[in-house]
């Protein structure tokens, strides 16, 4: 969707001025990469052309709004640059350049009747993780901080496979790793549903 990647494109480069953030822009922007059009899943959250991107504006909306708690900002104390939260919103699903090809599978109907449905095939020719992916893609183009780092690796939080122990350990060491993962499960079970899109 052409707002999305423009709203996208406007956050970024409002926001984040790093040395080679402009390179990554252009990466994203590239033939090389499908990100503007990609869907956040072969079948769950935002399994549709430019889900990616939505996704991703999503959680930045999501994000934001944690952040600007009066609780996290007066009790919990955390503050964060404009610049580190479009970072690790905006980019923290970069894993997910590349992975998803069209596809069909076969459905009965209502009626019992065999359809074509189109969908996604998940494809990972560079098979380097989730959050770690993201944070090699990035990597390549411009420095992370080390809490911005740990907050993408860390953004699936105990839904992923990572030992308990290590997600606890960020989150406690990071706590923008925590933000990232609550707006992250908020953007993609509230937000990206029928009952949020209402």
């Amino acid at each position: 969707m052409e707002n999305a990647k423009q709203k996208f494109i406007e956050i970024y480069t409002k926001y984040i001025k790093r040395e080679g953030a402009d390179k990554l822009l252009e990466y994203l922007d590239s033939p090389a990469s499908d990100f503007f059009t990609a869907p956040a899943s072969a079948r769950f959250h935002s399994s549709y052309e430019s889900g990616l991107v939505e996704h991703s504006l999503n959680v930045y909306t999501a994000l934001k709004g944690y952040l600007e708690s009066d609780r996290v900002k007066n009790v919990y104390g955390f503050e964060y640059s404009e610049e580190s939260i479009a970072i690790v919103a905006l980019l923290h699903d970069l894993c997910k350049v590349n992975v998803y090809k069209k596809g069909f599978r076969n459905v009965k109907d209502e009626k019992g009747v065999w359809q074509r449905v189109d969908t996604f095939e998940f494809d990972d020719k560079l098979p380097y993780g989730h959050g770690e992916k993201s944070v090699y893609i990035i990597s390549g183009y411009m420095k992370l901080t080390r809490e911005e780092a740990f907050a993408i690796r860390y953004h699936m939080g105990y839904s992923s496979t990572e030992d308990p122990r290590n997600v606890s350990a960020a989150f406690e060491m990071f706590p923008l790793a925590f933000a990232l993962s609550t707006a992250d499960s908020e953007a993609t079970y509230f937000m990206e549903t029928e009952k949020g899109n209402k």
